[in-house]
């Protein structure tokens, strides 16, 4: 990885596991995706240009592998709602970022990824402060699709809180 990986905006912390099977380029394109944005504090910064960006700022990966991601959520006050728990516009932003990056790790770059549809299940809430691990896996990829399912679980208890799908398709399509 060398330097792209020591930078301070990496998303890569030292106790990152990137796998050996994963190319430099799949995981540099993964780590540019999940870049941090700092927070200034739990409020939210004037100048960022969309809520994606302010909870990639939340984001720190723990694990990449061909057709996986793992990162840790922080559920910090900007990304929270009224009633102390995460938004569900944040629910959709990261589930939104780790589902692209785990598509990245196994769709070429030379393929632009249109997202077809994201579904969403919000089975309980994550309390602010609280720390969810999200899992990113492919479920399938082919020619002109990939979908990913991703997992939110609250790290103390494992208990599943959040749950996505995402159907991406390739661009330009695959001629049959």
């Amino acid at each position: 990885m060398g330097e792209e990986s020591s930078k301070s905006k990496s998303s890569f912390t030292k106790d990152t596991i990137i796998s050996e099977d994963l190319s430099e380029e799949a995981a540099f394109l993964a780590d540019r995706l999940l870049s941090r944005v700092q927070l200034q504090g739990d409020k939210f910064p004037a100048g960022y240009e969309s809520f994606s960006e302010l909870t990639r700022g939340c984001l720190k990966v723990h694990s990449i592998h061909p057709g996986k991601v793992s990162c840790t959520l922080s559920v910090k006050s900007a990304i929270s709602n009224i009633y102390g728990s995460m938004h569900g516009g944040a629910v959709g932003a990261v589930a939104e970022t780790v589902s692209i990056a785990c598509a990245r790790t196994v769709v070429g770059k030379d393929k632009k990824l249109f997202l077809g549809e994201l579904r969403m299940s919000y089975l309980s809430t994550a309390k602010s402060n609280a720390e969810v691990i999200v899992d990113g896996s492919i479920i399938k990829s082919g020619r002109s699709t990939t979908v990913v399912a991703t997992d939110f679980r609250l790290k103390d208890s494992k208990k599943l809180v959040y749950t996505s799908n995402a159907t991406f398709y390739h661009m330009p399509i695959a001629s049959l």
